[in-house]
């Protein structure tokens, strides 16, 4: 294996690490908005159970009630600028991961083809080494 060979099967094992790593980023970063978005929901549906129940009910328990609707509907506010930073932060790691995997593909090419011409060489050296071998062999004979 040729220098350029060595180097070139070095940096296509280096990108795919880098991809894999940035694959991996990349799912974590999905499953965190799924998570979110879990939760948002969660919230939404306990805020959506906080009606106010026909009949009798005391100041206090409306006051209450109030209290925790408001308070729901801070966190699903909150929580809905958090996933959309979250959704952004998705796209800018699903680049990344775009831009190692082309990285990686354009490795594996020049992996290939210095392969391919080191194989080349080795049969041109191979060929080489048999004309001469046989060219001495005619010398030989003529003696």
């Amino acid at each position: 294996m040729s220098p350029v060979s060595r180097q070139r099967a070095r940096i296509a094992r280096v990108r795919h690490v880098q991809h894999d790593l940035a694959a991996a980023e990349a799912a974590q970063a999905q499953r965190k908005v799924q998570a979110l978005e879990l939760n948002a929901g969660q919230i939404a549906r306990l805020r959506a159970g906080l009606a106010p129940h026909l009949g009798l009910t005391s100041g206090a328990t409306m006051a209450s009630t109030g209290e925790l609707a408001m308070r729901l509907e801070k966190a699903g506010e909150g929580l809905a600028r958090t996933i959309k930073a979250a959704r952004i932060a998705v796209e800018a790691k699903d680049a990344v991961r775009l831009t190692a995997r082309l990285q990686q593909e354009s490795a594996d090419k020049l992996k290939t083809k210095a392969a391919a011409e080191d194989e080349a060489a080795e049969e041109r050296r191979i060929a080489a080494s048999i004309r001469h071998r046989g060219r001495a062999a005619k010398k030989g004979d003529r003696m």
